[in-house]
């Protein structure tokens, strides 16, 4: 219980101190010290406005997930590069591609949507209120049904295992 008052959000305090190391850029005992600091303090002031904390149900998927995110974005890289040199804009078929949601969580959908916002060729638009589906801008395909496919099969499927 002590633990819990102490480190409230873990991977949160694990973030944050990763995050600091990486800005000052420059791993000093100092520095590890300031970043372990702020991994703690900030969680523990910030604990009321958490009342529903995520709860992660697989956590070595994140690294699986991280990997398959990192792998699409080069592929996507090199996509548009092509796209932008070598197809004519006439040519070019942007969509609007609705992509209904099985995620319940708050946190897996914004996992989602920034997934898809980080991927180039594709923008997250919007979510329909009741949270059923997200609106995705896609930049070239022929195949709409088949971005609607690779997103839930790539993505919400693991995000689900991960979260839910």
């Amino acid at each position: 219980m002590l633990l819990r008052r102490l480190v409230p959000h873990p991977l949160l305090s694990l973030t944050l101190l990763l995050v600091w190391l990486g800005l000052v850029n420059k791993f000093t005992l100092g520095n590890l010290i300031l970043g372990t600091a702020f991994g703690l303090i900030i969680p523990m002031l910030t604990a009321a406005y958490w009342p529903d904390r995520p709860k992660i149900g697989r956590p070595l998927k994140i690294i699986e997930y991280g990997l398959i995110v990192l792998w699409d974005i080069v592929v996507a890289n090199i996509q548009v590069a092509l796209i932008i040199l070598f197809k004519r804009e006439k040519k070019i078929q942007s969509h609007w591609i609705p992509v209904p949601l099985e995620l319940t969580s708050a946190e897996a959908i914004t996992v989602l949507a920034g997934t898809i916002t980080m991927t180039p060729g594709t923008v997250s638009a919007t979510l329909c209120a009741d949270g059923s589906s997200i609106l995705v801008h896609c930049l070239h395909t022929d195949d709409p049904d088949s971005v609607r496919e690779d997103i839930k099969t790539r993505y919400e499927k693991r995000l689900k295992e991960i979260f839910e």
